[in-house]
């Protein structure tokens, strides 16, 4: 073996690329093991001091590094050593701090012009307004008795009453009179979000009539990809819409072309040119408006249950997108999912007001073992209150369903909704099972 052959054997395999993940709480951590079927590492870091108990944590374990809090400059020198193809949002609250390190970094981004709209959602229907894309009425006020006025000023009802920043309809109220507005936004001032972020001010909007959907998709340079668009079915109890079920909506047909095409006016009035985005749009008889939109993964992303329904997930789209772009523009750019089969995701309400004693295992097996059944998520523990559900934060179970057979899912669903309440013992007024 020559000298020059032994060198070459000797040096060392390249470097793995590497992806900065930003605050990848809940399905953010979808985001490490799809950068990994690429071969990029990722890296982690927070927007906060300390990391945010009030959301599912991000697993630490799967990163070659996390990097410690610090100044966005600071961060952004740390972070050199790695030399990142990407800097990428995993939750909400990392959106501003994913927009500055991309900017200081020279990385693909949206930039910084326009990271206050996609986080405040005041700011966030202005942009629309300011773009000429169709947007509900708005105003915002630290007293809720600006908030009563406007609503009385404008004369119709029912009006929206929410936190500028939340996410799952955390704090969010349809009211019907001035009193319901009044007590909503005094319900809402003063609180800390689920982002540990402090309601100082409280939005009301217009109320929009209409079905509403969920839409995800990515974006790259521009070019985008519709990852699905799934319908929205609520119930209103109080001031309160709670979720019941999600079912998919063709791309193709129905709403979902006039859908598409709002959503590329929307995300380019928002400066939203790179990667994941999910969005709330409800379609009124003038057509699709928003509601809002965060440029981050959808919090219903299950990635083996999207791929058997849709053709593929959120999180390996983005992170093609990343770390092999024109792969993305020549598979995915200008297209859309597809409705694989017929599908269902239902969100768990109740009523019942307590503290969990255990789970029936019994009741669970029986759901789980229902034909159209995928996969089945328990949100509460031995010990944990259950309250009646106001939002997706308090809903209490999660289950999957698909099948070739829409009226298999409509069966299996009905019957979970005779067990929904039987999963969960809770204990009595003595600590013993009820």
């Amino acid at each position: 073996m020559t000298s020059e052959r032994k060198v070459k054997n000797m040096r060392s395999p390249e470097p793995r690329p590497v992806a900065v993940l930003v605050d990848a709480y809940t399905t953010g951590n979808h985001l490490p093991p799809a950068f990994a079927k690429l071969g990029v590492d990722v890296v982690h870091v927070q927007s906060s001091p300390e990391l945010m108990t009030s959301m599912r944590l991000p697993d630490l374990t799967a990163y070659r590094a996390v990097v410690p809090y610090g100044t966005p400059a600071e961060t952004a020198a740390r972070l050199v050593e790695f030399a990142p193809i990407c800097v990428v949002a995993g939750q909400e609250p990392g959106v501003p701090l994913a927009d500055e390190l991309s900017e200081l970094l020279a990385l693909p981004g949206n930039g910084t012009a326009q990271s206050v709209a996609r986080r405040d959602k005041y700011e966030m229907i202005e942009a629309l307004r300011r773009a000429g894309v169709r947007c509900a009425e708005q105003f915002k006020s630290d007293d809720a008795e600006e908030l009563v006025a406007w609503a009385e000023h404008r004369g119709s009802y029912p009006v929206v009453v929410k936190p500028m920043s939340s996410a799952a309809s955390d704090g969010v109220a349809i009211c019907n009179g001035p009193e319901e507005v009044r007590k909503a936004a005094e319900a809402v001032l003063g609180t800390v979000n689920i982002f540990h972020e402090r309601n100082d001010e409280v939005l009301i909007q217009s109320f929009l009539q209409g079905e509403e959907y969920m839409v995800d998709f990515v974006s790259y340079g521009g070019e985008r990809h519709a990852c699905g668009i799934w319908q929205y079915h609520k119930r209103l109890k109080g001031t309160h819409r709670i979720y019941d079920r999600d079912s998919i909506t063709p791309p193709d047909s129905g709403p979902g072309p006039a859908i598409i095409a709002y959503m590329h006016e929307a995300l380019d009035a928002l400066g939203i040119q790179y990667g994941p985005t999910h969005a709330e749009v409800i379609v009124t008889p003038e057509g699709p408006t928003l509601v809002e939109v965060g440029a981050r993964l959808s919090g219903g992303l299950l990635p083996a249950f999207h791929d058997i329904c849709l053709g593929g997930n959120q999180a390996d789209v983005t992170a093609l997108a990343y770390a092999r772009p024109q792969e993305f523009l020549d598979r995915y750019a200008g297209g859309t999912y597809r409705k694989l089969t017929h599908a269902t995701w239902i969100l768990a309400a109740t009523d019942l007001d307590g503290v969990v004693e255990a789970i029936d295992a019994d009741v669970v097996a029986e759901i789980e073992s229902l034909p159209t059944v995928h996969t089945f998520v328990p949100k509460l523990a031995p010990g944990k209150r259950i309250r009646p559900t106001v939002d997706l934060y308090t809903a209490t179970f999660a289950v999957h369903l698909c099948d070739a057979s829409a009226e298999a899912v409509e069966r299996d669903y009905a019957r979970i909704q005779e067990l929904k309440d039987r999963v969960y013992r809770l204990r009595d007024d003595a600590g013993a099972a009820a």
